[in-house]
């Protein structure tokens, strides 16, 4: 049951690294935007966001872009993605990856 558990995370990390906000060449994954995703023992996923700037006009297109990547990951009951700013966002978040992609490295 753990290893499922831990193929299913695996599979939404996956997913999460497929969504783009439209503005930056780089995941929101790598980004830093994403700061929890949690799993329950039904398979229900609770996702908290943030956006590199609070009226960031992608933000309903990338909301929408996470829940139906995570909801096709097989064995995922549903999906609730929470839109949260605390702590704010910086741009140490980001990956190794993403900075040298953005030439922040």
């Amino acid at each position: 049951m753990e290893n499922e558990f831990l193929q299913t995370e695996e599979a939404i990390i996956a997913a999460l690294k497929t969504v783009y906000d439209p503005e930056i060449p780089v995941n929101v994954y790598d980004l830093g935007l994403i700061y929890r995703v949690d799993v329950d023992e039904t398979k229900n996923v609770q996702i908290d966001l943030t956006l590199t700037a609070p009226n960031c006009p992608a933000a309903d297109f990338i909301v929408e872009d996470i829940r139906m990547r995570v909801e096709a990951v097989d064995g995922v009951a549903g999906v609730q993605v929470n839109l949260v700013f605390e702590p704010e966002w910086h741009r140490d978040m980001m990956s190794e990856e993403a900075k040298l992609e953005l030439g922040l490295l």
